[in-house]
């Protein structure tokens, strides 16, 4: 609390809702996988993608609390294996170490979690779960497009990004198809591309197949 002598009173600091955010995101999904604790931009595979992707993301990072303030969010696109994922993972990262409220998730993952909240049994309740997906300074995405387009997968993908976007919240995702509108319907998609601004483009073969 900060006090004020002058109106002889007591409010919350300006960390105070970040404080609560964490918490409730800790029943989140939010721990960077083991394969990319070590990311970084000066390590591979981010020393051999293109430097002008690389660079937009490092200014991103240097001013991650102003952008997530901002509710300012990336897209990064592209075939597999091109260090979508990577990149993405370093931003969730920095945001961490901001001490910044982060959830990370692909999104059949994300959708199967949701799926989770109608269960008798359930951890949460369906709009728990989506309030804390709201609160959350950071939303990690990872493979936005899925497989099925259900009816209830759009719906979804669509409540999950609006709430983002009318409370003004960042969000990070990455995705390998070029017609993303058709993936999760152009609801979803115009809210992401307002939010994210052009994507990020990788180009390359796919880092993951040795020969």
């Amino acid at each position: 609390m900060v006090l004020d002598a002058a109106a002889n009173a007591a409010r919350p600091c300006r960390c105070w809702d970040q404080r609560k955010a964490t918490r409730r995101a800790r029943q989140l999904s939010h721990h960077i996988p083991r394969r990319y604790r070590d990311a970084g931009f000066e390590r591979y595979p981010i020393t051999e993608i293109d430097p002008e992707v690389v660079r937009d993301v490092r200014r991103y990072c240097d001013a991650i609390e102003e952008r997530l303030d901002g509710g300012d969010g990336l897209w990064f696109t592209g075939p597999k294996g091109t260090g979508k994922t990577t990149l993405a993972m370093v931003v969730s990262t920095h945001a961490l170490k901001a001490r910044r409220s982060v959830a990370i998730y692909t999104a059949p993952v994300l959708l199967a979690h949701i799926a989770a909240t109608y269960e008798q049994d359930a951890h949460h309740t369906y709009l728990e779960f989506m309030d804390r997906l709201a609160a959350v300074d950071l939303l990690h995405i990872d493979d936005m497009a899925v497989a099925r387009q259900t009816e209830w997968v759009l719906e979804q993908l669509y409540t999950v990004i609006n709430r983002r976007y009318e409370d003004q919240r960042s969000i990070v995702f990455t995705t390998d198809h070029s017609d993303l509108g058709a993936c999760v319907g152009n609801r979803t998609f115009s809210r992401l591309r307002e939010m994210c601004g052009d994507p990020l483009l990788l180009e390359g073969e796919d880092a993951r197949v040795t020969f």
